[in-house]
């Protein structure tokens, strides 16, 4: 089921960091700032940062010297996935963090 609510976006990502398994052992952690900033701990190991913001389907990211994509939530018992814009999962979050968690 994909979140398109945004009171329920806005408390699972406002303020909080998203651990993800992008599968083959990559890694990557997102901060989704109460300010509209975003923080990224790539797969590659390098951060990015940007602004996001809540749309009518999920939410948009753009970084800043790098790419833009629009992100979808998709809740089922026991996972949260991460889906683009076309709605193909990405990611699974294996926790939230609340506050910047980046290190």
């Amino acid at each position: 089921m994909f979140v398109h609510e945004k009171p329920v976006l806005d408390a699972l990502l406002t303020g909080s960091t998203h651990h993800l398994d992008m599968g083959n052992g990559i890694s990557a952690a997102v901060y989704y700032g109460a300010a509209g900033e975003a923080q990224m701990r790539a797969p590659d190991g390098g951060r990015r940062v940007g602004a996001w913001a809540i749309t009518p389907t999920g939410y948009h990211v753009d970084w800043t010297n790098g790419p833009s994509a629009d992100w979808q939530i998709d809740l089922v018992p026991g996972r949260i996935g991460y889906c683009d814009g076309a709605g193909a999962q990405k990611a699974i979050v294996t926790r939230i963090v609340p506050g910047n968690d980046l290190g």
